[in-house]
Formats: structure tokens, sequence, C-alpha cells
């Protein structure tokens, strides 16, 4: 655990259940999708998006891993931090990355059951078709990831940089 050892913390909660023990077909499939859909894209940008959608999905498992493998890309803390109220730093962000966190959230949260229009039109202006595809697909597969680890309870603070690299 990553944690000061200033007092005494709530215990660990166990995971529910090893997902990707019991189905290992499925889990080699979602890393080599995983891999396929980051092709291209910024590295730190990736991370960026897969840590607000895993924010937005409640992940904890996935905020912790991302955040690190972030911070191992050579983001900084200040950033990661403000990923929470982005729309309101929107200074510590580019343009680009700016339309990816909106995008991120439109494709995550689906609030209306579909992507507003003006959160695609500003991604596209700022992404080329062929990059948009491949960030469309960092999203859903972000998503996808989110499931497993809220659904079988994955517990934070374990991952180290790399520890499963692609």
């Amino acid at each position: 655990m990553t944690t000061n050892d200033a007092g005494e913390y709530a215990p660990e909660r166990p995971a529910r259940l090893p997902w990707a023990e019991l189905a290992p077909d499925v889990y080699k499939a979602m890393v080599r999708l995983e891999v396929a859909a980051k092709k291209g894209l910024d590295p730190v940008l990736v991370e960026l998006v897969k840590i607000r959608a895993s924010q937005v999905n409640h992940c904890a498992f996935c905020v912790d891993m991302h955040s690190k493998d972030a911070l191992a890309a050579g983001e900084s803390v200040e950033r990661i931090v403000q990923l929470s109220a982005w729309e309101e730093s929107e200074h510590f962000y580019t343009e680009k990355e700016l339309a990816a966190l909106a995008l991120t959230e439109a494709v995550t949260v689906l609030t209306d059951g579909f992507v507003p229009d003006e959160v695609y039109e500003r991604a596209a202006k700022h992404f080329e078709e062929a990059e948009l595809a491949q960030l469309i697909a960092v999203i859903t597969v972000i998503n996808a990831w989110n499931r497993f680890g809220v659904t079988c309870r994955l517990a934070p603070g374990h991952y180290e940089p790399g520890m499963y690299k692609q």
C-alpha cells in the first residue's frame, strides 16, 4: 500500500472473484484489445483518458494503476489530481486533451443515451479520423476493464508501474 502509516486504516476488502484466472481467454483477448486500441496515440493522453473514465466509473483499482502509469510516463501529480475537476481546471490541459476528456466522459456516462454532437465535433477538430477511432477504442476498452474491476472488487494499492506490461 502506498499510504502513510499515520493511523489505523479500514481493512482492505477482498476481491470477489479472480475473473482473469477463471476466464483466461477473455482476459487475454482484453489485453490484445488494449494493445490494439492505444496504437498511435500519445501514451500520456491514453493514461489521462483511462484515469478519468476510471474515476467516473469508481474503479479504484484502475485509478490507482493508471495514475501510477501516468506518473511513470512523466505526467505531473498536479495534472493527475486535477482530472477529477478537469472542467474547472482547463488551464492544466491542452485543447486536444480537453477534447479527449470531454469525449471520455460522454462515452463513459451516456446520460442521454448518446454522445452529443458538439462533444464529438470538438474531438474531431483535434484528432485525425484514424486517431479519433483509436481514442474511441481506448475509451471503450477502459470502460470494459472498469466493469471487471468494480464488479470483482479489485483492490487498489498493490500495482507497480509496468506490472502488466503489454
